[in-house]
Parts: structure tokens; sequence; C-alpha cells
């Protein structure tokens, strides 16, 4: 299951984080240096060096992320870790790969793109997920983000003109199957909306049960 987020950051955010990243154009480096071995041979992109200003922004993104109303809902978040700024500019490209399934010592369950640049100020560089359904290709308004599986096959196509920035990260869930994932989000809804008909209370009491009791089944302190 993949989720669109809308409004993560603010456009102020955006400019602001965007400006931080601008304010130093030696603070990138190669991306392979973070690739895993079979991913080195299909990635082309540059990220951003570790430093204040990565930790700052990492900072920022973390807090922007906990605030959104739709992602501990559908993320169970125990830990959002190795946040990288990545850019692409003309001919850059990441090919078809899966992501490692343990990074940083931890199990990396859901994996997020944030994006910062416009989408009309580059041409191609879509997020292309590969799903039972066939691909879909991604390409969101500055402060969007998308949140899919970590162990899904995806792409980054080819800049032809312009410059991609996003930042991209990846998260350990408290649920580390998708299927229960999925059910405890849908309760959530459900009871965010029979909460805005104002349903009445022991109705609401029940699913919160059946929620917690869920919860307290599945999730992997």
């Amino acid at each position: 299951m993949t989720v669109l987020l809308d409004q993560v950051l603010t456009p102020d955010d955006v400019t602001r984080l965007t400006g931080l990243i601008a304010s130093d154009s030696a603070a990138f480096e190669d991306g392979k240096a973070t690739a895993g071995w079979a991913a080195k041979r299909v990635k082309s992109n540059e990220q951003a060096k570790a430093g204040p200003k990565l930790d700052a922004l990492r900072r920022d993104v973390r807090l922007a992320l906990e605030r959104h109303v739709l992602f501990a809902p559908y993320a169970q978040p125990k830990s959002i870790f190795r946040m990288l700024v990545s850019r692409y500019k003309p001919g850059m490209e990441y090919g078809l790969h899966v992501d490692d399934a343990v990074m940083s010592g931890h199990r990396a369950d859901l994996s997020f793109t944030l994006f910062l640049s416009a989408p009309d100020s580059y041409q191609g560089g879509e997020l292309i997920i590969d799903g039972l359904e066939g691909e879909t290709a991604v390409k969101l308004e500055p402060g969007q983000a998308v949140v899919y599986p970590t162990g899904a096959l995806h792409r980054v196509a080819q800049v032809t003109s312009g410059e991609r920035l996003a930042v991209v990260g990846w998260i350990q869930s408290l649920i580390r199957r998708g299927d229960q994932r999925e059910i405890l989000f849908d309760l959530d809804q459900t009871i965010r909306a029979l909460n805005e008909t104002q349903a009445p209370d022991a109705i609401l009491d029940r699913l919160l049960k059946t929620k917690a009791n869920l919860l307290r089944q599945w999730a992997e302190l």
C-alpha cells in the first residue's frame, strides 16, 4: 500500500530548506557512496554530505512527518532513519532496484520520498514504483511526500532538464507486516470519520478497543 502525504512542508519550509541546501553548492557527493553493491550499478545522482546543515534538515523533516495527520496512523513508526538529500541533474537517473532490508541497524519496512522541487522545474525524474498492478509514476508538488513499502522494486526516471531535489528516508515500523499496518490504518480512518459524524460513544469505544488490542498483539517494541 502506497500513501501520498499532502503538505508535509509548508511553502515557507520548502523555501528555507532548499535555501539551506543551495547555500553550499560543494556539499554534495556521488550518490553511489550510500548504495548497496547491486544498486551501485544503476545509481547516478548526488547526495548531500554529512554535516550540521544536513542534521538540521533531517530534524526538521522528521518533526514535519511526525506532525502529519496520516503519517503515524499509516506507518506506525518505531524509527525514522538514514535520511538523505538527493539531487538529480540532466542525464542522471536511478535504475530499477530494491532497497536494502536492513540499514544502520534498523529493519527497513517503509521508504519515503519528500519532493522539494516544483514538478514543472524539471523534466523526467518521476519516482516509478513497480507493483502487481504495474508501474505507478509519482511526481509531486514541493512539500508533498509518498510513503511506500521498502520491498517494492522502484526507479527514478532520467532527468532530461532542470534539477530534482528530494529528501528520501526509511522507516522501521512497530508493525512488521504490511497487511496488518493496512488494517490498523483502515480502523484509524474509520474511527476518525465516525467521530466527525458524532457516532455514539459505545460504537467508538468498541472500535478503539479493537484497534488497541490489535496493536498490542502485533507491535514489536
